[in-house]
């Protein structure tokens, strides 16, 4: 009996978990943030609020309340690699009506509800990523992660030599200077009279990459992410997706720099 009731105890301490992890996992905050929230008493774990650090839950069991928010019981994480169509958007829902990249999931009987991490506008095709992972979506959209963006891009003319060099160097967009960037012509493709190039940068601001061309009077025509990190899009026909490994996740959680 002894034994069994170490084993209960043993097995529930397992179980638990620091809030700052509950709360990032759940994507309600990052790590950081949800440590701000605790100091500040803003966090609540079965109606005791909660301002320790250390403190530790079971996200399965306990009522865990963020600034007025339950966090949702945790569940099996899944993440997955969406080749996202021209002609749909980046969101759960759109009140215009349009096509979706949540119901372009539900159509293929994928029945878990994902995020998308970040955005490609409804112009855009290519790479992105879908997921409950709250901890991992956190981490790729921060600037901490400095995770590679390869993006190939159609524009209406061609850039002169200086001009290249001018985007790789960094512009300032609202106010702030962009991070350094790569950009190179797509061999023959870059010949023709509306050149084909490819751009890899490390942020994910708005628009960024259709706002640095468009700096130097070009029009972006086409617009494909191909890769993030190590990750390719060029196994997957637009609508199509797969799941991602328990080994790409965790690649995915570690730092790019």
């Amino acid at each position: 009996m002894i034994a069994a009731e170490r084993g209960r105890v043993a097995e529930a301490q397992t179980l638990l978990e620091r809030l700052q992890k509950i709360i990032s996992e759940a994507g309600l905050a990052s790590r950081r943030k949800a440590e701000e929230l605790i100091r500040q008493g803003r966090v609540s774990v079965n109606g005791v609020t909660v301002t320790e650090l250390g403190t530790k839950a079971n996200p399965d069991r306990d009522r865990i309340v963020v600034a007025g928010r339950n966090v949702p019981r945790a569940g099996p994480r899944l993440t997955v690699m969406l080749h996202k169509p021209v002609g749909c958007v980046s969101t759960l829902h759109d009140p215009e009506g349009r096509l979706t990249v949540a119901s372009l999931l539900r159509r293929s009987g994928l029945k878990a509800r994902l995020y998308p991490v970040g955005r490609l506008d409804y112009y855009s095709s290519g790479l992105l990523l879908m997921t409950n992972d709250g901890e991992l979506a956190n981490f790729l959209m921060s600037r901490a992660s400095a995770v590679p963006r390869v993006y190939q891009v159609k524009l209406d003319s061609a850039l002169e030599t200086a001009e290249r060099k001018r985007l790789e160097s960094g512009i300032v967009l609202d106010g702030r200077k962009t991070e350094p960037v790569r950009i190179r012509p797509l061999g023959a493709l870059s010949e023709r009279k509306k050149p084909w190039y490819e751009i890899t940068l490390v942020e994910g601001r708005y628009h960024q990459v259709r706002r640095m061309f468009e700096r130097r009077g070009r029009q972006v025509i086409k617009l494909k992410r191909v890769r993030l990190a190590f990750l390719s899009i060029e196994r997957l026909a637009p609508g199509e997706w797969r799941r991602l490994a328990p080994l790409e996740v965790k690649r995915l959680k570690e730092p790019h720099a």
